[in-house]
């Protein structure tokens, strides 16, 4: 039995729009919010996109600056950390439980780069290993997330990969315009909350970040705990 089916309720019944949406919408607000606040005070640096990563590495490196070291030791790290998770689903039963552990594990790297953000804080020099520490903690956290969306959550779309998702959003809007049914209605609502819990996620972790520094992480990490008690009881959906 898959973790998918071990996550589902005992006893079936209609759900509505926040019990589907509830779980893709906590991870997507916490995606942007993270991300948001690593590129804020991490002076560029993603923790959730390696593309951005890359993309800013060229930047700097064909106009010149500093911390493409810090951008292009984002992925070899994200790389590594994808395979120590990976390794450890496949040494798990594919349960609940397992999904749970490793919303854990994302809940400790995120407070991991938290502390670091406030022992650290505030950072001036893109090339420094103080950055690139605590940067590595918020990056191995979703880089967890990320394998966990491609293992054991296949179920729910990626809440990290807003190309796709907006695409999706930009389909199901077109398939409802067409045919205003009552299916392209709900699946217009699921990619479109997917998209707005991102955008949501990032303004909420750039204002808090404002007033709050790497304080700000604290009320995401709380929202990946709660995603994990929710697994551990069978009712990760």
């Amino acid at each position: 039995m898959s973790a998918i089916d071990n996550a589902q309720p005992a006893v079936a019944h209609p759900q509505g729009f926040w019990e589907q949406c509830r779980t893709p919408m906590i991870l997507t607000i916490v995606a942007g919010a993270i991300d948001t606040i690593g590129f804020v005070a991490l002076l560029g640096f993603f923790t959730a996109h390696v593309t951005g990563n890359l993309v800013v590495a060229g930047a700097v490196f064909a106009k010149g600056g500093a911390g493409v070291w810090i951008k292009l030791g984002a992925i070899p790290l994200f790389i590594v950390a994808v395979m120590f998770t990976k390794i450890w689903i496949d040494r798990c039963s594919q349960s609940g439980t397992t999904l749970g552990w490793l919303l854990v594990g994302e809940a400790v790297f995120l407070a991991g780069f938290m502390l670091a953000g406030l022992y650290f804080e505030p950072f001036s020099d893109p090339d420094d290993v103080a950055l690139a520490v605590t940067g590595g903690l918020g990056l191995i956290a979703l880089a967890i997330r990320n394998t966990a969306s491609k293992t054991l959550i296949k179920h729910i779309s990626p809440s990290t990969m807003m190309t796709g998702n907006t695409t999706q959003f930009g389909i199901d809007l077109s398939n409802y315009v067409r045919i205003p049914s009552r299916e392209n209605g709900l699946a217009l609502l699921k990619s479109g909350s997917i998209v707005a819990g991102f955008i949501l996620g990032a303004l909420l972790g750039a204002v808090l970040y404002v007033h709050m520094g790497f304080w700000s992480v604290l009320p995401f990490l709380l929202a990946v705990l709660y995603l994990a008690s929710l697994s551990f009881r069978k009712l990760f959906i």
